[in-house]
């Protein structure tokens, strides 16, 4: 049994996910943007222990979250679901970057990471230009979860921490016509979660349906993902500690 906390878990795949190991028994804490949603999803996932409300979009609200998370002790693993698609750059940037990166930074360090990213980011653009400017796109943001994944694999010795691509599943951020499964999106997340099977317990990686797939290899650039976290620390005020 493991304690996971998941963001975006309010809907989508982030509250399958939330189902789905609440069902194979482990303790879950939920997150949505606001009271409403967090009293929805609290009702959506029964047996939940608890759901943390903040707007990720707001970095006063993002560290507010990451002590009222700190304050309900470490968890297991976290799962970095929460994202935004079809609206501004620099939201796209705190919410889906950002975010993300704070929470890591902030947090108590778990044993286990997942970050959500999508095949679009083999689109993203690999020289962070824009970065922090308002010209941050979806694409360049899922990348940037392919390179946070990297830089803990290669900083934080004894986490696992990977990259998911859900693939392009019937959400409200997909779409009803998506023709991908979304059976296979949050089982993939779950699965790194908490599989103690040795093709789960990797870091670095980026997965598909289960299965590793190739990723940008920019991704893999040391230099790069020294300049994003310099970037990051730059946009957020919040620095990554190393081991």
């Amino acid at each position: 049994m493991a304690r996971i906390f998941i963001t975006g878990s309010s809907d989508g795949l982030g509250l399958l996910a939330a189902k789905h190991l609440v069902h194979e028994g482990n303790k879950v804490v939920l997150h949505a943007r606001n009271e409403k949603r967090a009293k929805e999803a609290f009702a959506g996932v029964p047996g939940a222990e608890h759901v943390l409300t903040a707007d990720l979009s707001i970095a006063t609200e993002v560290k507010r979250l990451a002590e009222e998370a700190n304050a309900l002790g470490t968890f297991d693993v976290v799962i970095h679901n929460a994202g935004v698609y079809q609206v501004a750059n620099d939201i796209i940037f705190r919410v889906n970057t950002l975010a993300p990166y704070m929470l890591t930074c902030l947090m108590n360090r778990p044993d286990r990471l997942v970050y959500l990213s999508s095949g679009l980011h083999m689109q993203g653009s690999h020289f962070l230009n824009g970065f922090g400017q308002g010209r941050v796109s979806y694409s360049d943001s899922k990348l940037h979860m392919v390179l946070l994944a990297k830089v803990i694999t290669r900083k934080w010795q004894g986490v696992y921490a990977n990259a998911v691509d859900p693939g392009w599943v019937p959400t409200k951020m997909g779409g009803l016509g998506a023709p991908g499964s979304l059976k296979k999106g949050y089982e993939t997340q779950s699965w790194l979660a908490v599989s103690n099977e040795k093709e789960a317990m990797v870091s670095g990686r980026y997965f598909y349906h289960r299965k590793e797939k190739n990723h940008h290899p920019k991704a893999d650039d040391t230099e790069l993902q020294e300049r994003f976290l310099k970037l990051c620390e730059a946009a957020s005020g919040v620095r990554f500690q190393e081991n």
